[in-house]
Formats: C-alpha cells, sequence, structure tokens
C-alpha cells in the first residue's frame, strides 16, 4: 500500500521546500499560489522559522529552547541554530543513510535501534559531538529496511561532516555541520529576528 504523500508536498509548497529536502524522492504537479498581497516582515520571519521547523520535525517549545542553546554560544546565533538541528541524533541518522525520511529516523531510534559509542540512545532529540560513533544495534542489524536504505544511500553523496561504514552499519561524526553543508535555502537570521523580538518583549512586559 503507498503511502499517502500530498499533506506533505502540499505543507513543502506552502514553505517553498523541495520534497527531498525530507528524503521524499517525489515532487508536485500542482504550482505554489501566488500571493495577492506584499507578504509583511513578520510573515517572512514566521515562514522561514515554520519551514525550518518542519524540515526538522521539531515543536514550538523545543525549538525555542534551541534558540536559547543558539543565541547562549559563541558565534552567529542562527548558525549556531542550524548547528544545533543537525546535531540532532534523527537528523544524524537520516544524514547517513539509515532511514530514507528524518521521521522515519526518529521512529528508528524512539524504538532503540541506534547506539552512540556503544550505547543505546532512544532520545531523538539526543546532540551528537564530533568523534561520536553511531551505529545500528547489534540485535538489530538484520532489520530488511535499514539495510535497503544503506544500499539507496550507498551511491548518493553523504554529508560531508560524517563518514559512513556502510558494511557495518555504522558511522561517525567527523565534525559539526557548519551552514555551509545546509542543503536547503534558509534565512536564518529572520529567525532571530523573529525570537529577538519576542524575547525583547517578553522581558519588557
Amino acid at each position: 500500500m503507498s503511502v499517502k504523500r500530498d499533506p506533505i508536498l502540499k505543507r513543502c509548497r506552502t514553505l517553498g521546500i523541495e520534497p527531498m529536502v525530507l528524503g521524499i524522492d517525489k515532487k508536485s504537479n500542482k504550482k505554489p499560489k501566488k500571493a495577492n498581497k506584499k507578504v509583511s516582515e513578520y510573515g517572512m520571519q514566521l515562514t522561514e522559522k515554520q519551514k525550518v521547523k518542519f524540515i526538522y520535525g521539531v515543536g514550538e517549545r523545543q525549538f525555542r529552547k534551541y534558540f536559547e542553546i543558539a543565541s547562549s554560544k559563541k558565534g552567529i546565533t542562527g548558525e549556531n541554530l542550524l548547528t544545533l538541528l543537525e546535531s540532532r541524533l534523527d537528523n544524524v541518522v537520516f544524514r547517513m543513510g539509515f532511514a530514507k525520511t528524518r521521521a522515519q529516523a526518529r521512529q528508528y531510534v524512539n524504538h532503540g535501534q541506534f547506539t552512540v559509542n556503544g550505547k543505546k540512545v532512544d532520545i531523538a532529540s539526543y546532540i551528537v559531538k564530533a568523534g561520536d560513533v553511531i551505529a545500528v544495534k547489534e540485535n538489530k542489524k538484520d532489520n530488511k529496511t535499514i539495510k535497503e536504505n544503506i544500499e539507496l544511500s550507498a551511491g548518493r553523496a553523504m554529508a560531508p561532516w560524517v563518514e559512513v561504514d556502510g558494511k557495518n552499519m555504522s558511522g561517525k561524526i567527523v565534525r559539526l555541520a557548519s551552514r555551509e553543508d545546509i542543503d536547503y535555502d534558509v534565512a536564518e537570521h529572520l529567525i532571530v529576528e523573529l525570537y529577538s523580538k519576542l524575547f525583547i518583549a517578553f522581558y519588557v512586559i
């Protein structure tokens, strides 16, 4: 039975995301409707935030937490935010080709099918570090779907910040993802501007 993708494709059109960013090898024949009115600055900021939340499957509360962490780190807040999101374990499993989509990767992690440095981790939001080794749990290496995913991903370009050993069903974080590694269009500064205003309003009140 085929999986119904229309709602996801519709959301992609609305947010201006290519389905492949989500791991979906399918295009919509429909074109996004042209807006009749000019989008406000707030509207653009909100759209960028919704886009990134949708890509990584993160809720508002958790996304705001990531922003707080990113803003407290040295460097550019927007870039720090993207690095944090890329460092989520479910995203790493997806980037390594063990899952077709981040949603599938999240399900695998939640079901305890992966280890980090030899220890089972079943928290999709777990943040990996450079040098960490992610692997399919020993008793899950006969998982047919994961094997198929590895075979399908073998011929495609892998994220430059990870190394994958398909034979042993494992991978290593060579370094953390940088801004240059992001493979979709995003104006992260708009997200920073949006949250900065919200935080200022909160403290003023």
